[in-house]
């Protein structure tokens, strides 16, 4: 969609009140078409994507509208084109520090903010949910495996299968961000201000924990797990074992992610994954 259509259209919703001094696009991982605008002094942000992936971020960001981490939805298109939220200052470099407190940051302003969605049918992403969330997990990992291949032995594909299997889930279904690792976060002064570009996925707000935990290859120790669940106060599995095997799984998964987009990770990513398969195999 061309931008200049949609700064007439947010004129004419008086979205923004005057023609912005500029505009220019934003270049990320997103696959949206992504624009700054600036009107007023005001920073905005414009994402054009498919109906399907608008309205399910607009669906994400109006159901925690009041979450201080999340950009503010300010305008949607009413055939789901665009949408339009407030611009968060800070920077998207992760310098590989802090990760304790970061953690510590995104449960405390996020993740202990979600709310059990009512009435849901079907678990995973929230455009395409599957029957339940062991499914969903295990599509997930079928599709790591395409990646990773032979670089783990038959026998790690089939024990993280085997640990979807174990899991019990005993809460109800959660929206929570679905893509919440180190590369949607913004930073101001190395802490944490800001989480981007949810891909809405119904499932435990463990699973966003651990993702953003395993989003980045330092720190993948027990010590700074533990104390970013010791601050997860939404209901939940507690026992350490089941914890540490939800771990596992989502290692898995990142290191599909990390050889299809970062490959050059993988060394340090598989010296964590016999790091965490110890842990699990030693029952600790």
């Amino acid at each position: 969609m061309d931008i200049k259509k949609v700064i007439l259209e947010l004129l004419q919703n008086k979205i923004i009140h005057t023609k912005p001094t500029q505009y220019e696009p934003l270049i990320g991982g997103t696959v949206s078409q992504l624009y700054l605008l600036n009107s007023d002094g005001i920073k905005y942000v414009v994402k054009i994507n498919t109906p399907e992936v608008i309205q399910s971020e607009a669906a994400f960001l109006h159901y925690y509208k009041e979450t201080t981490l999340l950009p503010k939805l300010l305008f949607m298109e009413p055939s789901y084109k665009y949408i339009v939220y407030s611009f968060i200052n800070g920077s998207t470099d992760y310098g590989r520090k802090n990760k304790k407190e970061i953690l510590k940051a995104l449960v405390q302003g996020l993740l202990n903010h979600y709310k059990p969605i009512p009435d849901v049918v079907g678990w995973g992403w929230a455009d395409q949910p599957a029957d339940s969330w062991e499914n969903f997990l295990i599509n997930e990992i079928l599709e790591a495996k395409k990646w990773i291949d032979s670089r783990l032995g038959r026998d790690d594909h089939d024990f993280v299968i085997t640990l979807v299997k174990k899991i019990r889930l005993e809460i109800k279904p959660y929206l929570i961000h679905g893509d919440c690792g180190v590369h949607n976060f913004i930073f101001h002064e190395q802490q944490l201000c800001g989480v981007i570009d949810p891909a809405p996925v119904i499932g435990e707000p463990l699973y966003d924990l651990i993702y953003a935990f395993c989003s980045s290859p330092d720190d993948l120790t027990k010590e700074t797990f533990d104390y970013a669940v010791s601050h997860l106060m939404i209901e939940g599995e507690k026992e350490k074992s089941f914890l540490y095997e939800k771990v596992v799984i989502g290692l898995y998964l990142r290191l599909g992610t990390c050889i299809k987009h970062h490959s050059s990770d993988f060394g340090e990513y598989l010296k964590a994954w016999d790091y965490w398969v110890n842990v699990i195999k030693k029952g600790s």
